[in-house]
């Protein structure tokens, strides 16, 4: 049975917009590193695209070390790492650009889902030349959790007058799929280098990239 036509796009930011995944990934790695330890990506995944609900890296090191860590002095020197990295980062992941200007050609009204902060967010999205592409976003300050909840796709969707069922989701995690699933959103995933090994199966459609089919191709997939 046909699907109802796609009124609306919603993106996640990490790690799907622009490649900030691996930066923070690689981050505390280095934090694991310093204590002895190493930080399996099968392990670190479990956060991604969330918060610390369903991995804990830092309970996780503790447990590891059988002690307290001083995680203002880490804090700090991982973030400043990690946007360091990012900040290097002056274009979004491929496809990003093209599939955003065809959805305004198409007048697909955009908005962007995050589960980190509108102060990591909106900067980013200035930075790189795309925060004008989207109508609105909803980040973890406008909501009372975060993804796999599905309330920051909801609150995108009402944001932008449509019913859920007619939006249509990007996410590259397993938290953003599960969020769009129980929003009752379609969703479309793109894996990156530090969610590639996950089970995204349950996605309405899976591409290795968002350079890989243009909007018209993708529309159709979703929607037959």
């Amino acid at each position: 049975m046909p699907q109802p036509p796609v009124r609306a796009l919603i993106f996640d930011f990490d790690g799907l917009i622009l490649d900030t995944e691996v930066p923070i990934y690689e981050a505390w790695r280095e934090n694991y590193a310093a204590h002895g330890h190493d930080l399996p990506l099968e392990l670190y995944v479990g956060c991604v695209g969330s918060d610390f609900h369903r991995f804990d890296p830092k309970l996780h090191l503790e447990s590891l070390t059988g002690g307290p860590i001083d995680w203002d002095q880490w804090d700090e020197a991982r973030e400043r790492r990690a946007l360091a990295i990012v900040n290097a980062l002056m274009d979004p992941m491929d496809g990003v650009a093209d599939r955003l200007g065809e959805a305004a050609a198409l007048g697909i009204p955009c908005a962007v889902a995050s589960s980190s902060p509108r102060s990591w967010v909106e900067p980013h999205l200035e930075r790189i030349g795309l925060r004008q592409r989207f109508v609105l976003t909803r980040c973890l300050d406008d909501v009372s959790r975060p993804k796999p909840s599905p309330e920051l796709f909801l609150a995108a969707a009402a944001g932008l007058g449509v019913d859920p069922g007619e939006a249509l989701v990007f996410e590259d995690s397993l938290n953003g799929l599960i969020a769009a699933q129980a929003a009752g959103m379609r969703c479309v995933s793109v894996p990156n280098r530090v969610t590639a090994g996950l089970d995204l199966s349950g996605a309405t459609l899976k591409i290795p990239s968002l350079d890989a089919l243009d909007l018209s191709a993708i529309l159709a997939a979703v929607t037959a």
